[in-house]
């Protein structure tokens, strides 16, 4: 008997420092306040140096641009959005727009992400040319910006090294 409380002990003990971690994880620290723009994550791989966070509201978003080196047809994002009070069950094609220092801009053409939930991820894709030409051909500077998920707006930005 007093094995089966001792396990039991043991066990109980266990979950409540998995919850506790897992909980103390997940605290805004090194995300980008409401105020502020995203900013890239102190990482230390190249990849890494590519996302950018906001946490305006309350929804946190996490993005990362997938393709810039070789993009072929689209240019695609990964892109997580994190919330306990909000509902994220809207296509995220249809309330973004990326452009360029260099003119260009473009509407998102898919969202494969969940359309509802609490946390969701996926891939949003934009049109990689228009009228022929590369968006990118020429750009110094991309922006994402992602209207209407519990913020007006949400700006992200990336310098295009040449």
């Amino acid at each position: 008997m007093k094995i089966v409380r001792f396990l039991s002990l043991l066990v109980l003990g266990f979950t409540l420092v998995a919850c506790g971690s897992a909980q103390a994880g997940s605290s805004n620290s090194g995300i980008a306040s409401a105020n502020s723009q995203p900013t890239a994550t102190q990482a230390g791989s190249v990849a890494d140096d590519l996302i950018r966070t906001d946490s305006q509201g309350a929804v946190e978003f996490s993005v990362q641009p997938l393709n810039l080196d070789s993009p072929g047809d689209v240019i695609t994002f990964e892109v997580s959005m994190n919330t306990h009070s909000v509902d994220l069950s809207m296509d995220l094609s249809t309330l973004a727009t990326l452009s360029t220092d260099n003119g260009y801009s473009v509407q998102g053409v898919s969202w494969d992400g969940a359309l509802g939930g609490h946390h969701v991820s996926g891939k949003l894709s934009f049109p990689a040319s228009r009228d022929g030409k590369s968006i990118l051909d020429g750009a110094t500077k991309l922006t994402l910006s992602i209207k209407n998920v519990d913020a007006p707006e949400r700006i992200f930005s990336w310098d295009l090294v040449k």
